[in-house]
C-alpha cells in the first residue's frame, strides 16, 4: 500500500508522520531547533535549521516504520505562516528568517494602509488588514532598515516552501499559505497586481501559486540521496498551518468549526464563498480546499496563558506531578474543578503578547480583575481558562455574525486532551463539541492532501471520509452555560475599559 509523508515546518521544531493509504499513521517524529530574539519584539530562525530537520526527521520515520522508499509515493508541506525567507541571486538565505510573531513590523503596517487607500481599500483588495505578523510588512521593513540586503534580493518565500525548494528546486507556493502574505488577492486566488503595484513589489519576488493538492515538483536528486527517498516522488503544494491542520481535523465543509486550543487558538471555519468581515476582526484567506475558502480567528495566548500560569506559579504542581509521573496540568485543572463557573467574579484578559482576534491590538496586556479575599489558587486557574476561552468565542461570535452556519465544533491541541477543558469549552461556547480520530494536525493533513495529488484520493473531502471520524463528544452543562453568558459581555467591557492604558502600560514596561 502507498505511503505518503507529511512535512510541517513549525516554530519548535519539524514534524515529520508517515501515513498509509488507508490513513493510519506508520510512524512520526519531531526534531527541534532554536528560535532567535536579537531584539525584543523581534523572533527569526535560521532556515538552514528547517531544512536539516527535515532530512533527519524522513530518515528517522522511515526507519522508525520499517517503510520502504519505494513505496512513498507523495511528499505534502505544511508549516508556520507569514515567515519571510529572502534569497538573492545565487539562491543562498539573505538573513534569518523573520517570523509570524515578530512585532517590529507596526510602522511598515501603517504605511501599507496609507499606501492601499486606507484600511476598507486594502481589505477590498486582499480581504484582510495589514498585521505586524504578516509577510507584506516584513518586506518593506526590508527594503526600510537593511537596503542593502533588499538590494540583493531575487526571492521571497514561505518557511514550507523554503523546504520545497530544497526538496524539488522549484519556487512555489499555494494558495491558503498565500493568504497569509497580505499580497494574495484572495477572492481570485492569485497575487494582487493592485496592491503590489501600490507598494513597489516586483511580483517576480513571488513564487508561482497552487491549489493545495496539485503537485508542486518533484524531489530532486540531491534532495532524494539526503533524505533516503528516491528521485521523483511528488511534492504537492500542501498547506499553511491552520488550513492543514483544519483538514487534518476534517473541516472541510460548510457548517464543521474547529476550535483549536494550542499555545496560540484558532477558530477556523470552511466557507463555499468569499465572506469578509468589514472591519478585518477575523481573517479570510483560501482554504486548503480546492476553490473554497475560510475564516478565521486568532488568539495569540490561549493554552499560552495557562502555560505562562503553570511556568510562573505552578512550581508547587509541578513538583508533586514530577513525583507522581504525571503533568502538571492535570493537577491545575483538577484544582480549577473546585472553583464554580465564572470563578466568583475574578476575570483573566489572555493578553499577554497582544491580541490579534477581534482587537488587532498588540499593545493589549494580561490581567486579573475582580480579585478578593474569596480567591485562591483554584480560582486563579479556573479564571485563567476561562479568559483563554472567552477569547476563543470572541472569534465564534464574529463568525456567527457573518452568516457562517455552525452545526459542529470540533475542539482540538492541548484544550481537547482535557476533559474539563472540553467541558468548559461547551459550556462557554454553548454548543456541544466533539474529538476525531485525528490528533496529528497539520502534518497529517498535508499527507491526505499528498494523497489526494498522488491520485489516491479523488479530492480532499473523499480522502477525509476514508479516514477521519468523531469519535466522542462533550454536551453543554446548561447551568454553567448560564453563568458563563451572564459573564461573557464583562469579559468583553474590561477590553474596553483598560485600552486607552494599554500603549501606556508598555510605555512603562520598555523603561
Amino acid at each position: 500500500m502507498a505511503v505518503f509523508l507529511g512535512i510541517d515546518v513549525g516554530t519548535s521544531g519539524t514534524k515529520t508522520l508517515a501515513m498509509r493509504e488507508d490513513g493510519a499513521i506508520l510512524a512520526k517524529t519531531t526534531v527541534e531547533y532554536p528560535l532567535y530574539t536579537p531584539k525584543p519584539g523581534w523572533s527569526e530562525q535560521d532556515p538552514a535549521d528547517w531544512w536539516q530537520a527535515t532530512i533527519d526527521s524522513v530518515r528517522t520515520v522511515l526507519k522508525q516504520g520499517g517503510i520502504d522508499p519505494g513505496e512513498v509515493k507523495g511528499i505534502g508541506l505544511s508549516g508556520q505562516m507569514h515567515g519571510s525567507v529572502f534569497l538573492d541571486a545565487q539562491q543562498n538565505v539573505i538573513r534569518p528568517a523573520l517570523l509570524w510573531n515578530d512585532q517590529r513590523t507596526q510602522a511598515e503596517c501603517e504605511e501599507i494602509e496609507s499606501k492601499a487607500g486606507g484600511r476598507a481599500a486594502l481589505i477590498e483588495m486582499v480581504s484582510n488588514p495589514a498585521l505586524t505578523g504578516f509577510t507584506a510588512p516584513k518586506i518593506l521593513w526590508l527594503r526600510n532598515h537593511e537596503p542593502q540586503n533588499y538590494e540583493k534580493l531575487k526571492q521571497v518565500l514561505l518557511p514550507k516552501d523554503y523546504v520545497r525548494f530544497r526538496l524539488t528546486g522549484e519556487f512555489a507556493t499555494e494558495v491558503s499559505d498565500a493568504s497569509g502574505t497580505l499580497l494574495l488577492d484572495v477572492n481570485n486566488r492569485c497575487w494582487s497586481d493592485a496592491l503590489l503595484d501600490k507598494l513597489s513589489i516586483d511580483k517576480t519576488l513571488l513564487p508561482e501559486v497552487f491549489e493545495s493538492e496539485v503537485v508542486s515538483g518533484t524531489l530532486s536528486q540531491t534532495a532524494a540521496e539526503q533524505l533516503g527517498l528516491p528521485a521523483g516522488v511528488a511534492v504537492v503544494g500542501g498547506g499553511g498551518d491552520q488550513a492543514a491542520g483544519a483538514v487534518g481535523n476534517g473541516i472541510v465543509r460548510s457548517g464543521v468549526i474547529s476550535a483549536t486550543m494550542g499555545t496560540s487558538g484558532v477558530v477556523f471555519a470552511h466557507s463555499d464563498e468569499v465572506q469578509t468581515d468589514p472591519e478585518g476582526r477575523v481573517h479570510t484567506f483560501c482554504h486548503a480546499v480546492h476553490g473554497k475558502w475560510h475564516m478565521m480567528g486568532c488568539v495569540l495566548s490561549a493554552g499560552g496563558s495557562l502555560q505562562w500560569y503553570r511556568n510562573q506559579f505552578g512550581e508547587m504542581e509541578s513538583a508533586i506531578a514530577r513525583g507522581m509521573g504525571t503533568e502538571a496540568y492535570e493537577l491545575m485543572t483538577a484544582a480549577a474543578d473546585k472553583a464554580p463557573a465564572g470563578s466568583e467574579g475574578l476575570f483573566f484578559l489572555p493578553y499577554l503578547t497582544g491580541e490579534r482576534t477581534p482587537h488587532c491590538d498588540p499593545y493589549a496586556r494580561g490581567a486579573f480583575i475582580g480579585l478578593s479575599l474569596r480567591h485562591g489558587r483554584p480560582h486563579m486557574i479556573r479564571s485563567v481558562m476561562e479568559g483563554a476561552t472567552y477569547a476563543m468565542r470572541d472569534c465564534l461570535e464574529i463568525i456567527k455574525g457573518m452568516g457562517v452556519p455552525i452545526s459542529q465544533i470540533r475542539v482540538s491541541g492541548g484544550g481537547a486532551r482535557s476533559g474539563f477543558w472540553k467541558q468548559l469549552q461547551a459550556d462557554i461556547y454553548g454548543q456541544d463539541v466533539c474529538v476525531t480520530n485525528s490528533d496529528e494536525g497539520p502534518a497529517y493533513g498535508v499527507a491526505l492532501l499528498a494523497s489526494v495529488g498522488a491520485g489516491a484520493y479523488s479530492n480532499i473531502g473523499e480522502a477525509c471520509d476514508a479516514t477521519i471520524q468523531v469519535t466522542a463528544s462533550t454536551a453543554t452543562n446548561p447551568a454553567a452555560k448560564a453563568a458563563y453568558d451572564r459573564a461573557y459581555p464583562m469579559y468583553g467591557q474590561l477590553y474596553r475599559s483598560l485600552k486607552g492604558d494599554f500603549p501606556m502600560l508598555c510605555e512603562l514596561a520598555e523603561g
